[in-house]
């Protein structure tokens, strides 16, 4: 478990599935994910159960919580790829770069072998590509048509964060 100023941050359980449905079944939440919104808590179940099983080989992979209530997750969903969501109602709180930050300092902390983090986010979501600069991230790439989720194409903007010297 970690603690940063105003969030907690702590491995998933099986307890979180309610909560973590309730983000990742929200249209406005998922509307920048590579997949669809999620319709039944069967699908968030499948999630859950590879974050927990991505906790265990990758690390970290967590889940954000705000005065006891989880308001999102953030962690390495992919050898050296971050991902992270919150909760519509968190947003614009200074809450995702706040995690972000920890876990990318988790994850360098426990990776002596890995040399930077990336992300890809879809360049639509400008909030997330401040988040993401606002831990360290620099632009590395872009791409066209890397996503199709309902009929609709999405483009790619990549970010690349070094191990700090």
């Amino acid at each position: 478990m970690m603690k940063t100023r105003r969030l907690t941050l702590r491995p998933p359980t099986p307890d979180d599935l309610a909560a973590l449905h309730g983000i990742f079944a929200h249209p406005k939440a998922m509307r920048h994910w590579s997949t669809p919104a999620h319709r039944t808590l069967d699908d968030t179940a499948e999630l859950l159960a590879r974050m927990i099983e991505a906790e265990a080989q990758l690390g970290p992979e967590w889940v954000i919580e705000r005065g006891g209530v989880v308001i999102g997750r953030a962690g390495l969903w992919r050898r050296w790829e971050v991902g992270y969501i919150l909760h519509p109602d968190h947003w614009r709180q200074g809450y995702a770069s706040e995690a972000l930050g920890a876990v990318l300092d988790e994850a360098f902390a426990r990776h002596p072998d890995c040399d930077g983090i990336t992300a890809d986010i879809d360049p639509r979501n400008a909030a997330s590509g401040r988040v993401l600069e606002k831990v360290g991230f620099v632009v590395t790439g872009e791409a066209k048509n890397t996503f199709c989720i309902n009929g609709e194409w999405s483009d790619s903007t990549y970010f690349r964060r070094d191990r700090p010297s």
